[in-house]
C-alpha cells in the first residue's frame, strides 16, 4: 500500500512523510495519500511507553551497597524528532534512565533513599526529560519500584526499629510513673488533712478482699488499734449529736461601794 501512495495512520500514530530522503511533512490519522516511490511513510506510536528499569548494584554516599529497580513512563511528542535526532528512541531512554537512578541514589543517604523516595523520583524525572526533549520524548513519570538491602544491613535496622520501640516504651512508662506520683501526693495531702480518710480505705481494701471467700484476711495490731480509734471518734461524734447545749449564765454587774 505505501508502494501504491496509500497510507492508513491510527488514532495513535503519526505518520513522517519522507520525500526523496527528506522529511516532508507529518501526517494525522485517517486515509492518506502519497507520492508513488517517491514519498515514504515512517509511522510512529504516540502513546505512553512503560519501561523498566533493571536493577542494579548503587553504592550509596554512606557506603552502603543495595539493589535499586525502577520503572518509568514516557511519550514521543515530536514524531520527527523521535526518528531524525536518535536511531532507538527505547533504547536510548533505558540506558540514560539506568544511569541517571545509579548517580541520584549515589549521591543519596540510605536513610533518604528509604524514606524520601518522592524527592528523588522527582529529580531522576527532571533529569530525563531535560536529557530526552531533545529526540521529542516526554517523561512523564519515573519511580523507584524496589530497593534491596543486605542481610547485614536489615539485621541492623531491625535492631534499631526495636531499640526505638523499648525507647517509647520506657518513656510511656516514665510518664506514667511521674502522673501517678503526683495523684499519690495529692492523695497524700488529703490524707494528712483528713487522718479518718485512711482508715475508711483501709476498710474498704478489707471490703476488695473479702469478696474472694477462699481469703485469710488477718489484722495487724496496727489495724486493729487504728479501728478501735475509729470506733472512738464515732462515739464522740454521736455524743455530740446526742447531748442538748448547755444554757447560757446570766451576767451580773457588780458596783464597788463608796468608803
Amino acid at each position: 500500500m505505501p508502494s501504491l501512495g496509500i497510507a492508513i495512520v491510527r488514532q495513535y500514530e503519526r505518520g513522517v512523510v519522507f520525500r526523496l530522503g527528506q522529511v516532508r511533512n507529518v501526517r494525522e490519522p485517517g486515509l492518506r495519500l502519497m507520492i508513488p516511490l517517491v514519498d515514504r511513510m515512517r509511522k510512529v506510536s504516540m502513546r505512553t511507553v512503560t519501561m523498566p528499569v533493571p536493577s542494579q548494584q548503587i553504592i550509596t554516599r554512606d557506603n552502603v551497597s543495595i539493589g535499586v529497580a525502577a520503572v518509568a513512563y514516557f511519550r514521543r511528542v515530536d514524531p520527527v524528532k523521535s526518528i531524525v535526532e536518535i536511531e532507538n528512541v527505547q533504547a536510548a531512554v533505558n540506558q540514560i534512565a539506568q544511569t541517571t537512578v545509579r548517580n541520584v541514589v549515589g549521591r543519596s543517604l540510605l536513610d533518604q533513599v528509604l524514606t524520601d523516595t518522592e524527592s528523588l523520583n522527582e529529580s531522576i524525572k527532571q533529569i530525563l526529560d531535560k536529557i530526552t526533549r531533545q529526540w521529542g520524548v516526554f517523561v512523564q513519570l519515573v519511580e523507584l519500584k524496589d530497593i534491596e538491602l543486605p542481610p547485614t544491613m536489615q539485621r541492623a535496622m531491625a535492631r534499631q526499629a526495636e531499640a526505638e520501640r523499648e525507647k517509647r516504651a520506657k518513656i510511656i512508662a516514665a510518664e506514667g510513673e511521674a502522673l501517678s506520683a503526683g495523684r499519690l501526693a495529692e492523695a497524700a495531702d488529703v490524707i494528712a488533712a483528713h487522718p479518718i480518710a485512711l482508715q475508711l480505705r483501709n476498710l474498704q481494701v478489707l471490703g476488695e478482699i473479702a469478696v474472694e471467700h477462699n481469703s485469710t484476711i488477718i489484722f495487724p495490731t496496727q489495724l486493729l488499734s487504728s479501728i478501735d480509734a475509729l470506733t472512738h471518734f464515732m462515739e464522740q461524734q454521736r455524743a455530740q449529736v446526742t447531748s442538748p447545749p448547755i444554757p447560757a449564765q446570766p451576767s451580773v454587774a457588780t458596783t464597788a461601794s463608796p468608803r
